[in-house]
């Protein structure tokens, strides 16, 4: 048997969304935020083995780990890890490490004896972290990115006239650097706390009153961070950074390097199999200024959308950089030939599906989803609604 069901337990963050996720299982909420569901390998998750067996692994980890050639055809790990993330509110600020930043970080943390689990480690692994961003619903909302210096100037210009007195000059002066000194240096001047005032008079002019559009997402998320994390100078950092409105099947790439957090939404995630994060703010958990500092790519991007490509045998992959995963979506339709001789989870989030490998077959409601071990003869899905297959 090469499908096995899996399921897991939510993680209840802060920022979670209190209705997604059991909407999606269906199962009564009850009233916590549930903000991701975890479905992979990653050490410090637990994907529970549908029906395993009496006396046989009852996670997806334990299995792998005890008999390695049945469930990933001999390889040492799985190397990708699929989330559903439900957001209510956002994220950290934060990038992910390269490859060998994130292998000498490890290393580091490792030979000064920083237990794995300590709330201050920024490596809880020697992998990279790129990752892919599918929203399930219109509007899913994310930061990703630096916007092109000359149109982040020309906000805090506009700014800068919504306000009097000290807020107009620190603004001012805040757009002035931008342009002479450069985006680094404004950013590191920000994040080192050597602006004082900026995060004040942002707010001030997110808050005055206008009657035009001009700039009014950008001023709405100024007054939304500035609620809930008021004074974190991330906020400045935040109105420098692309500012994105997902559609339903759009999705974004982050690759290491490139700052971003994600503010709303609910949406599919899919990426290496890590759990490093270097968060510049917008959280209580640890900030790390001067680690993320080492990380970040400081030259603006435009917004890392990825547009998906239709497959010959059915369904639309998403093209990424990365031999960490793929990702396929299907939507009401069938896709063949994925997952030939690679491991992957399937995850069903409208409708139902049939996923069928050889002999064995498995049919999937709405929120349900399928580990499948790598073999011989590749994977067939059918659906009268979505469903995602990511493989690595």
């Amino acid at each position: 048997m090469t499908l096995h069901r899996i399921t897991s337990d939510p993680r209840r963050y802060a920022w979670g969304s209190t209705t997604a996720i059991p909407e999606l299982l269906g199962v009564p909420a009850d009233g916590s935020p549930q903000a991701e569901l975890w479905l992979g390998a990653h050490p410090d998750s637990v994907t529970t083995l549908v029906d395993a067996e009496d006396g046989g692994p009852a996670s997806l980890n334990d299995w792998l780990a005890s008999d390695p050639d049945a469930a990933l055809g001999g390889r040492d790990r799985l190397p990708f890890l699929l989330k559903l993330l439900a957001a209510a509110g956002p994220l950290s600020l934060q990038v992910h490490p390269t490859p060998d930043r994130a292998r000498a970080g490890f290393a580091d943390e490792e030979r000064r004896g920083v237990p794995r689990d300590a709330p201050h480690r920024n490596y809880k692994d020697a992998s990279h972290k790129p990752e892919i961003i599918v929203a399930l619903q219109d509007g899913f909302r994310a930061l990703c990115g630096f916007r092109a210096t000359d149109r982040s100037q020309a906000l805090l210009i506009h700014l800068a006239g919504l306000v009097e007195g000290t807020d107009r000059r620190v603004l001012e002066t805040l757009a002035g650097q931008l342009l002479d000194a450069g985006l680094e240096h404004t950013v590191r001047a920000v994040l080192e706390r050597r602006t004082p005032g900026a995060v004040a008079a942002l707010v001030s002019a997110a808050r005055a009153d206008t009657g035009h559009r001009l700039w009014a997402a950008e001023r709405e998320l100024v007054r939304q961070l500035a609620e809930e994390y008021p004074g974190d100078p991330v906020i400045v950092v935040a109105v420098l950074l692309n500012l994105v409105a997902l559609n339903e099947g759009e999705a974004l790439f982050l690759p290491a390097g490139n700052i971003h957090a994600y503010l709303s939404g609910f949406g599919v995630e899919v990426m290496a199999s890590s759990d490093n994060v270097l968060r510049g703010g917008l959280t209580p958990k640890h900030v790390d200024v001067p680690e993320l500092l080492a990380v970040l790519e400081f030259e603006p991007v435009p917004v890392p959308f990825v547009e998906p490509v239709v497959r010959p045998e059915g369904g639309l992959v998403y093209p990424v950089p990365v031999d960490d995963f793929d990702l396929v979506k299907v939507d009401r339709g069938t896709a063949g030939d994925l997952a030939r001789g690679r491991a992957a989870v399937i995850v069903v989030t409208a409708g139902t599906a049939r996923v069928e490998q050889g002999p064995d077959t498995v049919v999937l409601e709405r929120g349900a989803a399928v580990f499948v071990s790598p073999g011989p003869e590749p994977v067939t899905v059918s659906a009268d609604g979505t469903v995602f297959v990511a493989t690595g």
